[in-house]
């Protein structure tokens, strides 16, 4: 049965070609007086993982206060046809794209048509008797109690309707009382789509499209679609008994979702990013409740804000997202004070992006202390 996930879990050819250095990262590749980036550390420690996880292809940024000061790519985007990485190369974001999500839905809130704390009930009515008291901010938070995946019988190869998916989802246990503990639900983000859908007016990615992409010149940055022609777009691969293999297929509608059904590049995150530390979109005090703590009904503060984690690097606060879907892994972190953003975009499943980013983090933090 196939069984996919947004986010990533902890947990000869290619070998010639895995580090492959773009016009772009020769730029930018050298020692900065700012950071003091030893890029030839970093490439040597992305090399060996590469190498020693069989993926074929990476992407890295590494922006210090707004400026680029590591821009690099790495192997194949395409296996079949040999085609390098290149800074342009555009990959699956998995859950990173909940971060899109969370600002859609702040969007609406600057918008004045909800708020945090309304219950979804009074947008859509539809939702059963036992989530009376579920909130928007339940749904964000990864408080709702909906459960983290899509059940063993889910048919990954069928065309649902955006009414049938969240009548599926409706139609879940709960799996604890709204706001009784933190549980990650991919489910409970495609909910969030719809509800954007609604409120919006228009299909959740066209409102991404609008309203986030084209005023922040994200313009590789889209749903995915495997129909339309996606200039410099890479193929996602995964690891079968040792032997590396295409993606596996889903149906279209389930990569339009709202859980992290997104094509990237590093320019596109560059500028996600610059949006973050400029307060682009969202006024400062929406974008700050991006990233405070959930309190549980027990008071109990969870290190998760609205789509992104939360934790400590070098005594300062780590804002932070992992994603996997589809053959490919991401991982978009920056710190809260902007001082340092971090982008990694790799084309294998289980491919390790959470502990490859904190191996980069352990190169960096000697020269990113200071804010």
């Amino acid at each position: 049965m196939l069984k996919l996930n947004r986010r990533n879990r902890l947990g000869g050819v290619l070998l010639a070609l895995l580090l492959n250095v773009g016009a772009m990262a020769a730029d930018v590749g050298r020692l900065t007086q700012a950071l003091q980036i030893d890029a030839q550390a970093i490439d040597a420690h992305l090399k060996q993982w590469l190498q020693a996880r069989q993926i074929p292809g990476a992407a890295l940024a590494i922006v210090e206060r707004g400026e680029v000061r590591l821009l690099r790519s790495y192997g194949l985007a395409n296996v079949e046809h040999q085609v390098p990485v290149r800074p342009e190369t555009v990959f699956q974001s998995g859950s990173v794209g909940k971060q899109m999500t969370a600002v859609a839905v702040m969007l609406l809130v600057q918008d004045g048509k909800l708020k945090l704390d309304d219950k979804l009930a009074r947008h859509l009515p539809q939702v059963p008797a036992s989530w009376r008291n579920m909130t928007v901010r339940h749904l964000l938070t990864h408080t709702s109690g909906l459960p983290e995946d899509w059940p063993e019988k889910f048919d990954y190869r069928r065309d649902y309707s955006e009414p049938e998916l969240a009548r599926y989802i409706m139609g879940m246990p709960l799996q604890a009382k709204p706001g009784e503990r933190w549980q990650y639900s991919n489910p409970g983000y495609v909910l969030l789509g719809v509800l954007v859908s609604k409120l919006a007016g228009q299909f959740y990615g066209d409102f991404l499209q609008q309203r986030v992409f084209m005023p922040l010149g994200m313009d590789t940055a889209r749903v995915i679609s495997e129909r339309d022609i996606v200039p410099h777009r890479a193929a996602g691969y995964q690891l079968i008994d040792g032997r590396l293999k295409n993606q596996d297929w889903v149906s279209p509608t389930l990569n339009t979702t709202a859980d992290g059904s997104l094509y990237v590049g590093l320019q596109d995150m560059i500028k996600w990013d610059a949006s973050l530390r400029n307060a682009t979109l969202l006024t400062p005090e929406h974008l700050a409740e991006l990233w405070q703590p959930v309190r549980l009904n027990n008071g109990k503060r969870h290190p998760y804000g609205l789509g992104w984690e939360l934790g400590q690097r070098s005594g300062r606060e780590w804002l932070y997202h992992d994603g996997a879907w589809q053959g490919f892994e991401s991982y978009a972190a920056r710190y809260r004070d902007g001082g340092l953003s971090l982008v990694v975009l790799l084309n294998r499943s289980d491919a390790g992006v959470v502990e490859l980013a904190d191996g980069l983090m352990k190169l960096l933090e000697p020269a990113a202390t200071t804010p």
